[in-house]
């Protein structure tokens, strides 16, 4: 007997501290330059693994409007160690429409590159004399490589920011039997608003309370991320839940805490997923940590102000 078998692009909780991966548009989004190291573990209770890496840098070119960046994913599943590596570069531009209105395009061209360990796969043919009827043989392949599109829009304002992103527009081949197996597109709809903010110094906040929301498809599959944000100087702490109420037969996917810390150049978050779903006895959650450095080569009398995008760190 086959049964069929469908997977996702790996999702992190903290989407905001890894702004790159969740659309183009957050390209250049910064003072001047941005690091960002971001590590989830998921599932640590079920066999095999599932890590996902993400390293990204970008620069804000603020004499054009601009900004550039590169990213760079790593995710492995499996006993097989199926693993997906996404090499991008990502080009954003900023268009003022008045006083309060920005709209933010940005695409991301990259390469991906699927491999798999064949040899600590175990098929039918190896364990019974007679195999199995049709016969299952290993793949041909070990990797496959191709080339991926995604595109994006945000527009924001002082308080509120909202956006989405279409990823996978160019379908990468997915088959290590060669047949014509692609990726489907991916859609993200994104966005939040500022409902309190609090400031003692001018230009900076000393306390802010955000609700944000980041809806996923791709495919048949869809979730919903929705919770708050409250950040009090130099503190961060969140609240998250993942599902569509009444829509399936389960409770949700997972409620999320986040923790963090923000300081004027180093952002250094931790989230811990908590199962609500019928794997709850199963998966021991997923646990999530994010490094984000923001720095700057203006002297005091060069700095620049830009218009913020007022959406959460982490």
């Amino acid at each position: 007997m086959f049964i069929d078998s469908f997977g996702q692009d790996p999702t992190f909780s903290q989407f905001y501290a890894n702004p790159l991966y969740l659309a183009p548009s957050f390209a250049g989004a910064t003072e001047e330059y941005r690091f960002a190291l971001n590590y989830r573990n998921q599932w640590p209770a079920v066999p095999g693994v599932f890590h996902t890496y993400s390293i990204s840098f970008d620069k804000a070119l603020l004499n054009f409007n601009s900004g550039i960046g590169v990213l760079a994913t790593y995710d492995v599943a499996g006993s097989g160690e199926l693993s997906t590596t996404n090499i991008g570069l990502l080009y954003s531009y900023d268009f003022r429409i008045n006083d309060d209105w920005h709209i933010r395009p940005g695409v991301n061209f990259k390469f991906t590159y699927l491999g798999l360990d064949i040899y600590k796969l175990v098929f039918a043919s190896q364990m019974t004399g007679s195999g199995t009827v049709p016969s299952v043989y290993p793949p041909p392949f070990s990797k496959v490589a191709d080339v991926d599109f995604a595109t994006s829009a945000l527009v924001y304002n002082d308080r509120f920011w909202g956006g989405f992103t279409l990823d996978h527009l160019l379908n990468p081949k997915q088959s290590f039997y060669g047949n014509e197996s692609t990726l489907p597109v991916k859609l993200n709809v994104f966005g939040g608003i500022q409902i309190l903010r609090k400031t003692r110094l001018r230009q900076t906040y000393q306390e802010v309370l955000s609700v944000a929301l980041n809806f996923q498809k791709q495919a048949d599959f869809y979730q919903t991320d929705i919770g708050l944000y409250y950040y009090r100087d130099p503190l961060i702490f969140g609240l998250w839940y993942r599902g569509i109420p009444f829509v399936t037969s389960q409770a949700g996917d997972a409620v999320i805490g986040l923790i963090g810390i923000k300081t004027k150049q180093l952002h250094i978050g931790y989230s811990y997923d908590f199962t609500i779903s019928n794997l709850i006895s199963s998966t021991s959650g997923a646990h999530e940590i994010s490094l984000v450095y923001e720095f700057n080569s203006f002297s005091i009398g060069q700095r620049t102000k830009i218009r913020a995008i007022p959406c959460p760190e982490f």
